[in-house]
């Protein structure tokens, strides 16, 4: 995959979590991110936001996570001593549930897939062509 056809299949996820209707609107990125940000507000007044922790497992999800909470104006923050792929956030439950965790997945297996290939890709290509797992032998301690 490109690095455009990557983008494509980003806003392509964005405009699917927006509720996104017509065709037309399936092509205006711009409308996609209105209709989420008046979802966002919508939630905060029927229901009081709530502080979430996340962990995430690495700076890539971490850095995926904070620009999407950024993306909807919301204000990612972390307490001194909390592990740095904590990210807290003040937002409506039903936000959570029902768009920003949903989006947030489906962007991280996207990108996460994207960067094994380019992984696997430079490692074949400048380091070794062999790119098979590790042999696996029966441990002295087990027989």
């Amino acid at each position: 995959m490109s690095e455009k056809e990557l983008l494509e299949k980003l806003q392509k996820i964005e405009r699917l979590h927006s509720g996104a209707a017509t065709a037309g609107e399936k092509e205006a990125a711009a409308d996609a991110m209105e209709r989420i940000r008046r979802r966002l507000r919508e939630a905060s007044r029927k229901e009081a936001a709530i502080e979430y922790k996340f962990t995430l497992t690495d700076d890539w999800s971490k850095k995926l996570f904070i620009a999407l909470l950024r993306r909807y104006s919301l204000k990612p923050y972390r307490y001194a001593r909390q592990r740095r792929t904590t990210v807290m956030v003040r937002v409506p439950p039903t936000f959570v549930d029902e768009t920003l965790w949903p989006e947030f997945l489906e962007l991280s297996s996207v990108l996460k897939n994207y960067l094994d290939d380019i992984t696997a890709r430079v490692i074949h290509r400048s380091i070794h062509e062999d790119d098979a797992d590790a042999d696996i032998l029966e441990s002295e301690w087990l027989a």
